[in-house]
């Protein structure tokens, strides 16, 4: 009696409902691929047609005039937002203040957030060294930390001597940027007034450091390669990085300027600029200096941040793009469509659900068919693409695939939460960088550091590792299939990670 109960409700309820997430998840494959496809047309077009930016905007070196001297260079504002950056604050400081520009058309704005008292003093101390060498350098602190980075940023903006800048150039303190930066970028402002901002590629100084380095070294590659050079390219637009850009002060005025409403001020800034109608340029020939996060906790936090922001970011923003009438219909369906909806939302809620439950869970459903094309094909083609963006990466690929799997999960709850609104919606981690490795704290309470083999397990990707251990279990003994060999990898992969053996 009860295996007949079993078999009718398993017939009549939970195999059409599988059957329905199949479909709806080979619905978000296609639209996933075609977006991947159409990226990459974009890049290889840009590739053999040579469309540099120099070539589509005017550009031209900055000379000194005889008769106006450095007055023919506009007056450049370079701001450091930091905190408690005890190991990179004088690199970053030093940077900023080796970047080749007449001294007199030059402020650096050092925005420091620290709480640390010894390590304020040392930052005030390597503003005062570099003062002493005519550097016009400012060392801006307040009394409390409202807004994080996106506050520093809006109170850095108040002060009277920010007025008589044009531009305005920003780095993490974990950026560096080569000394001919500014006069590689500015020059596009200068002489395409409908530009906005100019975007730098980043550099990775401790790519090699672990495997977990590489893995995120070919997803940025593949960040800026295709997203972002598409974007430039396509439709002049993009998600501002947060840093090693220039903005023209003139539009981040006219769009509200900073924002501290998610924890992506810098994609809040650049789509409500997009909006106002200004352009933006990915310059993929200028590349900064920048660090990885090597510890997997670190990494944890950042791709919450990362993802949570952005969905939240498009749940604030939705209707505003609709009604918006500066631009046309074609840029806002692409920025609903194309950069929120398939990049920021359903890619991340596709990769977890389909290739870490539907596909484990597929053994137990052999009466439903999940076609080779969805499985194989377009996987294969969308990692291809990713891949080619590091080709020295390129033996990596199979753990790049895996690892993007397992990150996806927290990519997906961090979506989820910012589409939602949920507790962790503001929530805030600052990335410490020392010198090659990173810690990470969480604000405003500091957790202390887990000791022992037990508090490092990490129990979400324990549980799903385990799941999966057991799907390929079952499809190797029950199974007609070789499905297993992938559930197997992916498992191990989860549960590395869920021992925290992964990164340093």
């Amino acid at each position: 009696m009860k295996t007949m109960w079993w078999r009718d409700m398993r017939s009549l309820l939970i195999v059409p409902m599988f059957k329905c997430l199949v479909a709806i998840c080979l619905v978000i494959s296609l639209l996933v691929f075609v977006e991947s496809l159409y990226m990459n047309i974009v890049v290889i077009y840009v590739k053999l047609c040579k469309r540099k930016p120099e070539k589509i905007y005017k550009w031209e070196a900055m000379q000194e005039d005889l008769e106006l001297g450095n007055q023919n260079f506009p007056m450049v504002l370079v701001q450091i937002p930091m905190y408690n950056e005890r190991e990179v604050f004088k690199l970053s400081i030093g940077a900023a203040c080796r970047l080749i520009w007449p001294l007199d058309r030059l402020i650096v704005q050092v925005l420091d957030d620290s709480t640390d008292p010894t390590i304020m003093e040392m930052v005030s101390t390597e503003c005062g060294k570099w003062a002493t060498k005519g550097i016009n350098i400012k060392c801006e602190r307040r009394d409390n930390r409202n807004g994080y980075k996106a506050g520093a940023l809006k109170q850095g903006m108040r002060h009277s001597y920010v007025k008589t800048c044009t531009y305005i150039a920003i780095f993490d303190a974990d950026f560096q940027p080569e000394p001919d930066y500014l006069e590689r970028t500015v020059p596009f402002l200068i002489h395409n007034p409908e530009l906005a901002l100019v975007q730098a590629r980043w550099k990775f100084v401790n790519a090699k450091k672990c495997l977990m380095t590489r893995m995120q070294e070919m997803s940025l590659n593949y960040h800026f390669t295709a997203e972002q050079e598409s974007g430039s390219t396509r439709h002049a637009f993009f998600g501002f990085n947060g840093t090693a850009g220039v903005w023209r002060l003139a539009a981040m005025e006219e769009a509200g300027g900073w924002k501290d409403r998610t924890t992506v001020e810098d994609m809040d800034l650049a789509v409500r600029v997009g909006l106002h109608g200004w352009k933006f340029v990915f310059v993929n020939d200028v590349s900064v200096k920048s660090e990885l996060p090597s510890q997997f906790k670190a990494f944890r936090f950042q791709q919450h941040r990362w993802s949570c922001g952005p969905a939240n970011l498009f749940r604030k923003m939705t209707m505003e793009i609709i009604r918006n009438k500066r631009v046309t219909i074609w840029k806002k369906l692409y920025v609903i469509y194309s950069f929120f909806f398939v990049r920021k939302i359903i890619v991340h809620f596709f990769t977890f659900f389909f290739y870490c439950f539907i596909l484990p869970t597929s053994v137990f459903f052999p009466e439903v068919n999940i076609p080779t094309w969805s499985t194989v094909y377009f996987p294969f083609m969308i990692t291809l693409f990713n891949a080619i963006a590091t080709p020295r990466s390129f033996y990596l690929v199979i753990f790049w695939v895996l690892f993007e799997n397992v990150m996806a999960m927290h990519r997906t709850k961090g979506t989820f939460i910012g589409l939602l609104e949920g507790g962790r919606v503001n929530e805030w981690v600052v990335t410490e960088k020392l010198g090659d490795a990173l810690e990470t704290k969480l604000l405003p309470q500091v957790r202390k550091p887990r000791n022992g083999f037990l508090e490092r397990i990490n129990s979400k990707e324990m549980m799903v590792g385990i799941y999966i251990l057991c799907c390929a279990s079952y499809n190797l003994v029950f199974g007609k299939t070789v499905l297993y060999i992938y559930l197997y990898m992916q498992a191990l992969a989860f549960i590395i990670a869920g021992i925290g053996f992964i990164g340093t």
